[in-house]
């Protein structure tokens, strides 16, 4: 472990001069002198001396470079049949002309603008559009609700709203100008103009306030970048599952270009025009760190994938794309290559494609069981690197730094903690606990680079949600443990622990047992009501397909794997074999939801569970008890 080792304690050891050194590999108009401002904790500041353009640094310094023919992004679009690609130096043209389309519309510096719009290359240059200016933009997935739209345009109070007239999904078109139009008319703080990408699938209506994209494209004048500070915030994105007003995680400029130009060459091995995909949306963190900027600020191609790779009978898509573009390394959730597990269970696609070109898959956003790690590094041959990050910190917390010194694997691990955070245990007392005592995961402030400023619009807010409960430290709301070789193991949400007669068990322990047979695709562990034991955990598994084994010997099977593996004390007796899971838009499967209904507090209705033969056993074995 020397270089990582050695890389890690320089980090917490002087942090101010490890990333001065990090910043060197960013383009500033103003270099800064110093590297942390720690002046009024807890509000940290990265670089607060410098300048640059976020923008600048992931186009125009590379066309500047001579490397304006380099393949920016790659865009492919199996849900309409097209394909594009930008250059760098197209993608430079295409920002600056959006950028200053925004600039006429009265875009400037500091003021927002919200970005509701599909996974296409428009999409992309929004957000950069924004950066070019020195705007903010807010990028809300497209398809949310008019109700959570609203709420995050009153937030954010943007100038502007950029949008398209559809979304596309396999089997559907998704309006989203009425979506647009209902969320406008319930928010607080409307903006003043909304700019309309017309699709062919389906051509919106405009209204007054409306103006269409491409006759503003045609007249516009190229705007030139707009240096900030460093400490000026690039973005903001609201939290998903947030109730009430929703939380608007603030990125800074310097810090988060430095970060993410660290991450992509140390963690993920990628720099100038390695082909890069990361399997997400533009509308979640991932998007915006590893499909927009991480790639562009070190030269890399991205891909941009229009539809679901596994939304559809294909177990191929991920592998058909790889081939195609010579990805290098794909980024994606374990959700997607469990439903390809399910799919081809014996890997069958991945031989007819060339997958020589590539080297790693990296997983993240959910734990990754052990079976779904070994599935995919058997099949694939090459290393399935887990690492886990949050929304909040934007980059990775754990991972395993392949480009700067590729680790030993252990599975159920995403390995140990990257420079910059100083990762502990915690009791709920606050001591810090020994290795392989599982308590909760917090990281010692400073956050590194990169990481959340504060709460759009509310410090105390900010302070009262993550940094309140363990003081000098940023609680995650994870729980796990660290081994005696600083390998770190997210066990999941503490709000994941069920109290089974006094005993706090971890869900994910049961999971990660379940997830062991051989005929699990997919399951999850969920506490109901006992009038004993007061809570008492209850698995739903998913089967592989062509999984041929009988109900009961199954159960029998998983009862008596986890009283082997966890214990009597789990108390772990009823498992129900279900269609599916109830999964967020990004994959994720809805345990939050999954404990409401468990809990009585959420009636499962075909609004909260769209599948109705999941609906059907959630109403009968996670019905909370009936009240005399």
């Amino acid at each position: 472990m020397d270089a990582y080792a050695d890389s890690y304690a320089a980090s917490l050891k002087d942090p101010q001069r490890f990333w001065l050194d990090a910043a060197h590999a960013v383009t500033w108009s103003r270099t800064p002198r110093r590297a942390l401002d720690d002046s009024r904790p807890p509000f940290y500041r990265w670089f607060p001396d410098g300048e640059l353009n976020t923008c600048y640094n992931a186009l125009d310094r590379h066309v500047e470079a001579g490397h304006g023919e380099r393949p920016a992004l790659r865009y492919d679009s199996p849900v309409t049949g097209a394909t594009a690609a930008y250059t760098y130096a197209e993608l430079r043209d295409e920002v600056a002309r959006f950028a200053g389309v925004l600039r006429d519309q009265g875009v400037g510096k500091g003021d927002r603008v919200v970005v509701y719009m599909p996974m296409i290359p428009q999409a992309v240059v929004a957000m950069l559009a924004c950066a070019r200016l020195g705007a903010v933009h807010s990028v809300v997935f497209g398809g949310f609700a008019p109700r959570e739209l609203a709420a995050r345009i009153t937030d954010a109070a943007p100038k502007i709203l950029v949008t398209a007239s559809c979304g596309i999904e396999p089997g559907r078109v998704i309006a989203y100008k009425p979506i647009v139009d209902e969320a406008i008319a319930a928010s607080d703080h409307p903006p003043t103009s909304v700019v309309v990408l017309q699709r062919e699938r389906l051509r919106a209506d405009l209204g007054p306030r409306d103006h269409d994209w491409d006759a503003l494209m045609a007249n516009a004048r190229p705007a030139p970048c707009v240096d900030v500070a460093a400490t000026d915030p690039l973005y903001v994105l609201y939290t998903s599952g947030t109730t009430g007003r929703p939380k608007g995680v603030v990125r800074d400029n310097g810090g988060h270009a430095v970060a993410l130009t660290w991450s992509m060459k140390n963690i993920y091995d990628i720099g100038p025009g390695d082909v890069w995909w990361s399997a997400s949306d533009v509308g979640w963190v991932v998007g915006h760190s590893y499909i927009v900027y991480g790639p562009l600020l070190v030269g890399a191609t991205t891909v941009l994938y229009e539809g679901k790779p596994v939304g559809t009978p294909d177990a191929g898509a991920f592998w058909r794309v790889i081939s195609q573009y010579g990805v290098k390394a794909l980024f994606t959730a374990p959700t997607g290559i469990r439903a390809i597990k399910r799919l081809d269970p014996q890997g069958g696609e991945v031989a007819k494609y060339d997958l020589s070109g590539f080297t790693a898959l990296f997983l993240a956003g959910e734990r990754l069981d052990p079976e779904t790690y070994r599935w995919a590094s058997s099949i694939l041959g090459v290393p399935v690197v887990d690492h886990w990050w949050q929304t909040e910190t934007g980059w990775a917390v754990a991972a395993n730094p392949r480009g700067l010194q590729e680790l030993p694997i252990k599975p159920g691990s995403p390995t140990v903690p990257m420079p910059g955070y100083d990762v502990e245990i915690l009791s709920p007392s606050g001591e810090v606990l020994p290795p392989r005592t599982e308590g909760a995961i917090c990281l010692r402030l400073p956050l590194p680079p990169g990481t959340l400023l504060t709460l759009w619009g509310d410090d105390d807010r900010y302070v009262e949600s993550y940094l309140s409960r363990f003081p000098g430290h940023y609680s995650t709301g994870d729980g796990g443990y660290i081994d005696e070789d600083g390998y770190l193991f997210v066990m999941g949400r503490t709000d994941d622990v069920i109290n089974v007669a006094g005993h706090r068990l971890s869900t994910g322990s049961m999971e990660a047992v379940l997830g062991e047979h051989p005929a699990v695709a997919e399951c999850a562990v969920i506490g109901v009501h006992d009038a004993l034991k007061g809570q008492v955990p209850h698995g739903l598994v998913v089967l592989k397909a062509g999984a041929d084994v009988e109900p009961d010997t199954l159960r029998a099977e998983l009862v008596a794997a986890v009283r082997r593996d966890i214990g009597p004390v789990a108390a772990f007796k009823e498992v129900s074999i279900v269609d599916a899971l109830p999964k967020t838009r990004s994959g994720k499967i809805l345990r939050k939801s999954l404990r409401a209904i468990a809990d009585g507090r959420v009636e499962p209705t075909p609004s909260t569970i769209e599948d109705p033969g999941v609906l059907d056993v959630l109403r009968r074995v996670l019905a909370p008890p009936p009240t005399n």
